[in-house]
């Protein structure tokens, strides 16, 4: 099963693909798509399409995007939340499902611990994917969504399996 994660951001969203084959997780791609500052619909509009063009390079079986955080500057919150609403059209319109996790249950599925550093999840993610070389921080943000969506897949199907 190929899983891609994103991880919503108005000027960079990043994105990882993996492929999960039972316990096993492999390494796919990542990357981040970029929008320049300017008028935020024209940025928005470049967020969709380049998540398009992943979705139909990579065609993945599932879609998992992080849930954002409010912070103190509303304005900034708002715009972020509009880059997550593109973040979670573009996988729907493909018809994949997607999975939403809070930023602290990807930290703690990847590294144990819900408060996590940066560092400390993109040294989990390399430990999980060996020889990944991420395309930037987003990158690597997105491919830990990704791993969280696999963990919680896997953990829904053993439970399905123990109550069969």
């Amino acid at each position: 099963m190929k899983i891609i994660g994103i991880d919503p951001g108005l000027r960079n969203m990043g994105w990882g693909v993996i492929d999960v084959d039972g316990p096993r997780l492999r390494h796919l791609a990542n990357g981040i798509i970029h929008s320049d500052a300017g008028d935020l619909g024209p940025r928005l509009a470049v967020l969709y399409r380049g998540l398009c063009e992943v979705l139909t390079q990579h065609a993945p079986d599932a879609a998992a995007v992080e849930q954002t955080f409010v912070n103190k500057d509303a304005v900034g919150t708002l715009k972020l939340g509009q880059a997550r609403g593109i973040a979670l059209l573009a996988p729907a319109a493909a018809g994949i499902e997607i999975g939403e996790y809070a930023p602290n249950a990807v930290k703690k599925s990847v590294v144990g611990v819900g408060h996590a550093a940066k560092e400390q999840i993109q040294h989990m993610v390399r430990f999980m994917l060996p020889g990944v070389e991420f395309a930037g921080p987003d990158a690597a943000d997105a491919l830990a969504v990704a791993i969280c969506h696999a963990h919680h897949l896997q953990g829904r199907a053993l439970r399905i399996k123990i109550k069969a």
